[in-house]
């Protein structure tokens, strides 16, 4: 690709689309916007990003209700929540160009292979945001603490290197810090080390990422967690140092009083990304030959509890 800016379309302007994107927008990318929910209020006033590192309006934001309608675009961000993975395909066709990339900026396993499969040729990327960010509203989105982002690709080619390099130093000249790793899985697994206690738990427990750290019984069963998920990764090629394992509970130690993206949606009586998150880390440890209890447990109890209100 030749050397000029890259263009942007972000796919759910929600906790991490609303920010990431209003970030690129704000630094002077262009960045076309699809809305699913609340699209006539937010086209009227635009995107404003409430941040703990200072808050910001985007009241000419490009905003969109479908991919249709939308221009192609160099960089494709990926920020719905994976329980609705099954309408990507279809909506990603009228945005791409011939050497688009597509970066899932989601939670969960494997869900890189699986859209590779659906659009094979396309360079595919994951991204793994650790941030503390909800949806006020539509359009409106409060950033409350951290905000790195590290990108992956799924299948390496020395033009989709140079683009992905490309991407990360937007994010950064934007004021996002940002990385691109090596490894895609370890990037996944490593997530998940935080995803499945704090996610899951928050459920389960009713309650939120201060109280559970607080309680010495809620705070050696996230460890075990943790623990469990190490050895998940292990068995599919992954090393997960104790290490890193310590610098979680720390981070969380320090982290604003925060219900994750599953509790919200928990709240909201809506889809849980139990697969992403739970049963596909499950179902590649087993077939490793590797059964991952306490995890399955929290797996089981998730599912009924999203069963008690989707019929």
């Amino acid at each position: 690709m030749e050397n000029r800016d890259l263009t942007y379309a972000v796919l759910g302007t929600g906790a991490l689309g609303g920010y990431y994107g209003g970030m690129l927008a704000r630094g002077g990318r262009r960045v076309c916007f699809q809305v699913r929910t609340g699209f006539e209020e937010v086209k009227k006033q635009g995107l404003m990003v409430e941040s703990c590192d200072g808050d910001f309006a985007l009241p000419n934001a490009e905003i969109y209700a479908a991919t249709g309608d939308m221009p192609k675009a160099d960089v494709v961000l990926v920020c719905l929540k994976t329980t609705a993975n099954h309408l990507l395909p279809e909506m990603l066709k009228p945005i791409l160009k011939e050497d688009s990339l597509v970066i899932l900026v989601q939670n969960g396993l494997l869900f890189e292979e699986e859209l590779s499969a659906d659009l094979p040729g396309v360079p595919i990327a994951g991204a793994s945001a650790f941030i503390c960010s909800f949806k006020v509203a539509p359009g409106h989105i409060k950033h409350c603490d951290f905000g790195h982002i590290s990108f992956a690709l799924l299948n390496k080619s020395e033009a989709a290197c140079a683009l992905l390099e490309k991407v990360k130093d937007d994010f950064i000249e934007c004021g996002v810090e940002a990385s691109v790793e090596a490894d895609l899985p370890a990037l996944r697994w490593r997530k998940l080390v935080w995803n499945i206690p704090y996610n899951g738990m928050t459920v389960v427990m009713e309650t939120s990422t201060d109280k559970l750290m607080q309680d010495p019984e809620s705070r050696k069963l996230i460890k075990d967690l943790m623990l469990e998920t190490q050895q998940g990764a292990a068995a599919c090629g992954v090393t997960i140092e104790s290490e890193f394992i310590e610098k979680m509970l720390v981070y969380t130690d320090s982290m604003v009083p925060y219900a994750p993206s599953m509790k919200l949606d928990y709240d909201a009586k809506r889809p849980m990304e139990i697969k992403g998150i739970y049963s596909n880390p499950l179902k590649a440890a087993l077939q490793k030959g590797v059964e991952l209890k306490k995890i399955r447990m929290l797996e089981q109890q998730l599912y009924f509890k999203q069963s008690e209100y989707l019929k």
